[in-house]
C-alpha cells in the first residue's frame, strides 16, 4: 500500500491518498487536513497511519480531531486515537456500536464543537443510512465528503468502467445508483439535509474516493443529487 505524501490543495487544506479495492475495483481513498484555530488540525477520515505520513501531518500542527465521517470511513482512525490520545474523536451515533474499541468523544450533530465556529460548518445528512456528516471548510470554501458523492473520472481497468458506468458515475460526480437505491431511508429528510448543504459557500470538493476539485463544486453536487426530489 503506497500513500501519497500529504499535498496542499487549497488555504489551510491538505490531502492525501492510498490505494484501495472496492468490489473489485482499483480506487483511491482521501484524507483531508484542515487546520483549525491555533494551529490545531482536524483529520478527516484518516488513512493508514504509516512513519511518513504521521510525520508530514506532524510537521503542519497538533492532531487536535479524528473525523470518522461515516459509518465506513473508520477502518484506520483506532490508530490515529491511539497515537495522539488527547484528540478529540468525532464520528456518528451507529460507529460506536459498531467500533467498541474506540472511545468516540462527540456524536455528530449532537453539541456544538468549539473549535469549529466560524471555521467549519457540520452538515449532518439525514435519512442517509451511513449516517455520513460533510464539512465545509470556510478558508477554503471547501466541501469535504466521503460517500456523498464520488468522482472516480475514467478508471482503468475493464470490469471498473463497466461497474461505474452501469452504476452512473464514470467520468463525472456523482453517487452511485447502488447507494442511491439502498442507501436512503427517507429521501424528504435527505433533501433538506441537502439544501442545508447548498446553502453554504463552496467551490472547491473533496471526495473520499476519487479527485477533488478545485472549481464548480457546488453546481456539480446539485446536479449529483437532482433525482432526489424536494417535497411537493
Amino acid at each position: 500500500m503506497t500513500t501519497t505524501p500529504v499535498i496542499l490543495f487549497a488555504e489551510g487544506l491538505w490531502l492525501a491518498t492510498t490505494p484501495v479495492r472496492i468490489v473489485g475495483m482499483r480506487l483511491t481513498a482521501t484524507m483531508a487536513v484542515l487546520r483549525l484555530g491555533q494551529g490545531d488540525l482536524l483529520l478527516y477520515s484518516p488513512l493508514a497511519m504509516t512513519r511518513e505520513l504521521r510525520a508530514a501531518v506532524e510537521a503542519l500542527g497538533r492532531v487536535a480531531h479524528l473525523y470518522a465521517p461515516n459509518t465506513y470511513h473508520h477502518r484506520w482512525i483506532g490508530e490515529w486515537a491511539a497515537a495522539f490520545p488527547s484528540a478529540r474523536l468525532h464520528a456518528p451515533k451507529g460507529l460506536a456500536a459498531k467500533r467498541r474499541d474506540l472511545r468516540i468523544d462527540r456524536i455528530h450533530g449532537t453539541e456544538p464543537e468549539p473549535a469549529f465556529a466560524g471555521v467549519v460548518d457540520e452538515v449532518c445528512i439525514e435519512g442517509f443510512r451511513l449516517e455520513e456528516s460533510v464539512l465545509v471548510y470556510r478558508p477554503a470554501r471547501a466541501l469535504i465528503v466521503a460517500d456523498l458523492v464520488h468522482n472516480v473520472g475514467r478508471p482503468s481497468g475493464r470490469w471498473a468502467a463497466l461497474y461505474t458506468r452501469m452504476m452512473g458515475f464514470y467520468d463525472r460526480v456523482a453517487l452511485s445508483r447502488m447507494i442511491r437505491w439502498a442507501g436512503f431511508a427517507d429521501r424528504a429528510l435527505a433533501r433538506r439535509s441537502l439544501d442545508r448543504l447548498l446553502a453554504l459557500p463552496f467551490d472547491r470538493l473533496v471526495v473520499g474516493h476519487g479527485g477533488p476539485l478545485t472549481a464548480g463544486a457546488h453546481e456539480a453536487v446539485a446536479a449529483a443529487y437532482a433525482w432526489l426530489p424536494g417535497e411537493s
